[in-house]
């Protein structure tokens, strides 16, 4: 049975927070809408796009503005970030993910963004193949911080939650994890701090990518099967 690590996307694999501030400023122009405050726009990050853009604008998430908004939002992104993916991956991260797949470690994400966003961004960074799996939010009902996405990854690839270790850079992801029953790793370098991370109990907290790796390496063989304590 393979152990396995679930990482979030934005924040945790790809420094894309400054980009997706970028290209809500420039969906909101495009829209001839006032620009949003980058802060209010880093608040949303984690959540799935429609919600993201919704809190944003004060609409709600079905509202026909927010549908428009989402798809002129993929545009932009596909213009802004893609072509920068590469260059967006934090220190350590292709190198790492070498390893963990090095040591029989199954890789699999799971992200608030659109799965065929997330997986062209992947794509563009060169980091897709190292995958078994990416659940977008898209690709279920109630995205993070509930379960469901941690859930499909686990019962796709056929891994019980003991086994499988959640990697990400906010709350969401955090208490994701542990409504599904998987232990969890903090990443400090992306959306939420120390403090606020800690509100969510996270199992480890991991200052670099490196730290990462060194982490599951260490705890992903010693896992018994079953759910984590």
């Amino acid at each position: 049975m393979p152990q396995l690590a679930v990482f979030d996307l934005d924040g945790t694999l790809v420094d894309t927070p400054r980009a997706i501030v970028e290209t809500f400023t420039a969906t909101f122009t495009s829209l001839g809408v006032a620009e949003p405050d980058p802060g209010a726009v880093r608040a949303t990050i984690g959540l799935p796009l429609e919600q993201a853009f919704g809190r944003l604008r004060g609409l709600p998430p079905e509202h026909e503005q927010v549908t428009k908004g989402v798809r002129q939002y993929q545009i932009c992104f596909k213009e802004l970030i893609l072509p920068r993916a590469s260059e967006l991956l934090f220190p350590g991260v292709a190198d790492g993910l070498d390893t963990l797949r090095s040591q029989g470690i199954l890789l699999a994400v799971a992200t608030s963004k659109f799965h065929a966003s997330a997986d062209a961004l992947l794509k563009a960074a060169g980091l897709r193949d190292h995958f078994a799996e990416v659940v977008g939010a898209d690709q279920v009902i109630h995205p993070k911080p509930h379960p469901e996405p941690g859930l499909l990854v686990l019962e796709t690839l056929g891994v019980p939650a003991g086994r499988a270790v959640m990697v990400g850079d906010t709350t969401h992801d955090l208490r994701m994890a542990q409504a599904a029953g998987m232990r969890s790793i903090a990443v400090t370098y992306g959306i939420h701090g120390v403090a606020e991370l800690a509100t969510a109990e996270p199992t480890w907290t991991a200052d670099t990518f490196d730290d990462v790796v060194k982490l599951l390496g260490a705890a992903l063989p010693s896992m018994a099967e079953g759910p984590a304590a």
